[in-house]
């Protein structure tokens, strides 16, 4: 299946989910995923919210340094993730290595309140290195405890939890530093705490996923699942998976849009630059895009279940296309900023989970962590490597003809990406030649 199959079969009906419920129609899994995400998503972005004030106003860190050290930690984060996906399908447990990666990111906090660049440089290598090993088999546990005519619901769901918990760490480490009078300190703790609640949350209601579940409590993937007991899942196999049309098409779509998409960071920039917007409300730019976000991840991603991935995936890179004309094009209203980030919330919820949800389709449940893996890295790198193409532009031509060119390149790859997943035309039977009596 492409990202343009519809995963449910033709001739059903929704009737049957109205009746059940929002509740059973998502597995206790995707439920107890997405309140570890939310609450280690809280602790994150607290720490995400100070810490470029704290290091260059409280510890002196130039604006470079703090770029460099950004785009590094980000790095580490895409490359980990192969390493997540491969031990996760070679152990076949997916909690273990999903487990590690959150305690990874909560024993890492501590060093927070070390102030000295050394010690908070390890601290973000650590949750980095957290972040890039739980994000496949945390993914991989979501697509095997659903149903395939359901991936996109599932995803969904947890993307909307996972984003709640990204709406609520900067309120409340603002909150922390207007009341408390250890300040950033204050903050880092209370995020430890934050994070090592998240952890105990997996472990106590998070299966381990050596089985997975499908829909209706029933036992899904068993051939795979037979298959792994014989097959020894190693690197040859995880990356053979590029070697299937599907997946390959996938993964080369992901980095080819992922090299035309400007850095949220970039993107915020460019909005306050265009409408001349307070410094102060600056910090809140982030928080209309995950808003836009948590509303619409559920309803994009049972609209991909509904009308196909291909679609939904498309339509939210013409979102993001569109917030790029508005910025170069638009009168600076103050409605400027809310479309901005209207549209680019669109494309997160468009896409986030929807592209996972596609990588499950087409990848075996033994080497499922490894194909999300893959896929992940792909885009992930493509787009730090536009940040730095971005920025680099931006220094010679000016934040205009930057973006320009970066719209133009999103426009052609999403073109190639629509023709790339175009669905093949259903093959027609071979007619008779001869007489069949």
């Amino acid at each position: 299946m492409y990202l343009a199959d519809r995963s449910a079969p033709r001739g059903t009906t929704a009737a049957p989910d109205r009746v059940r419920g929002t509740v059973r129609a998502v597995s206790p899994t995707v439920l107890a995923l997405g309140t570890v995400s939310l609450v280690t998503d809280v602790s994150t972005e607290m720490v995400t919210a100070v810490l470029p004030l704290y290091l260059v106003v409280g510890l002196g860190l130039s604006p470079l340094g703090f770029g460099v050290l950004d785009g590094v930690q980000n790095g580490v984060s895409a490359l980990v993730q192969l390493t997540g996906g491969h031990l996760a399908d070679r152990v076949r447990n997916h909690k273990l290595v999903a487990g590690i990666g959150y305690g990874l990111s909560a024993l890492c906090k501590p060093l927070l309140l070390v102030p000295h660049l050394g010690a908070l440089g390890a601290a973000l290598a650590l949750d980095r290195t957290g972040k890039g090993l739980r994000t496949a088999p945390r993914d991989a546990l979501i697509s095997l405890s659903a149903p395939p005519e359901r991936q996109g619901r599932a995803f969904g769901v947890h993307r909307a939890m996972d984003t709640t918990g990204a709406l609520l760490g900067p309120i409340v480490a603002f909150l922390i530093l207007g009341a408390a009078a250890g300040g950033y300190d204050a903050v880092f703790a209370v995020s430890g705490c934050v994070a090592a609640l998240g952890v105990l949350v997996l472990v106590l209601f998070v299966p381990s996923g050596r089985k997975s579940a499908g829909g209706g409590g029933k036992t899904a993937e068993v051939p795979a699942a037979a298959e792994a007991r014989e097959e020894r899942v190693d690197l040859r196999a995880a990356f053979g998976l590029l070697r299937a049309g599907r997946l390959r098409a996938l993964f080369a779509c992901a980095v080819l849009l992922g090299l035309t998409t400007v850095s949220d960071a970039f993107l915020y920039l460019l909005v306050q630059r265009r409408t001349g917007i307070d410094e102060q409300v600056f910090p809140l730019l982030p928080l209309g895009t995950a808003a836009v976000f948590l509303l619409l991840a559920l309803p994009a991603g049972r609209l991909a279940d509904r009308v196909g991935r291909r679609a939904v995936f498309l339509a939210g890179h013409a979102g993001l296309l569109l917030a790029y004309a508005l910025l170069l094009w638009a009168p600076a209203t103050p409605a400027l900023p809310y479309l901005v980030l209207l549209l680019h919330g669109l494309f997160y919820a468009a896409t986030d989970g929807v592209l996972p949800a596609a990588v499950a389709a087409v990848v075996p449940a033994r080497l499922r962590a490894s194909g999300i893996a893959l896929v992940g890295t792909g885009q992930a790198l493509a787009r730090f490597c536009c940040s730095l193409a971005f920025g680099a532009a931006w220094a010679v031509w000016g934040d205009g003809p930057a973006l320009a060119a970066a719209a133009a390149g999103l426009a052609c790859c999403a073109a190639v990406a629509g023709a790339v997943l175009r669905p093949a035309p259903p093959t027609r039977p071979a007619r008779l030649t001869e007489d069949p009596r």
